[in-house]
Formats: C-alpha cells, structure tokens, sequence
C-alpha cells in the first residue's frame, strides 16, 4: 500500500499540493509571523507555493489574514517578501 502524501491549500493560488513543495508562514504564540523553512515550528501555519507571485496574490486577496484570523500589517508582508526571495535564490 502507497504511503499517504500530505496535501495542503496555497492561500495565495488556492491550488492543492504536496506539503514538502511548499513554504509555511508561521504565525507563533507570541504573535509574530516568520516563514518556516523546516515545516515543524510552533504555531498556526499557513502554506503558500514557493513562487512570489502567490505570496503577492495571498498579499492582494488577504489569504493570510483569513488564515490567521487576524489583520497583518504591511512591514509583516514586506518582510515575508524579503525572506521569500532569499529562499528562491539558495
């Protein structure tokens, strides 16, 4: 029997798919939102596809924010940006 492979939503395309091809925000119990390289932080996570125009469209559709439950500011989505893409480039 194949073993199951973990799907999880964009919230910026709302396409489905594997849980390893995908970044995770995190957003941890102090209140803070960081990009979770590793998949295995604490907090709500949130998945988004390794491709900036998702992390825009989450940005332009508030996916995040419906995510979470909560408003994010402008400098969280800047800084999610600058971390984005210096993860594409390694």
């Amino acid at each position: 029997m194949p073993k199951k492979v973990p799907v999880r939503q964009c919230v910026g395309c709302n396409g489905m798919y594997d849980k390893r091809s995908m970044m995770r925000v995190v957003k941890t119990p102090e209140g803070s939102m960081i990009l979770d390289m590793t998949g295995r932080k604490n907090g709500r996570g949130a998945y988004l596809c390794k491709r900036m125009e998702c992390l825009q469209k989450a940005r332009k559709c508030r996916g995040l924010e419906r995510s979470f439950k909560t408003t994010i500011p402008d400098e969280v989505y800047d800084s999610l940006e600058r971390e984005f893409g210096e993860s594409e480039t390694e």
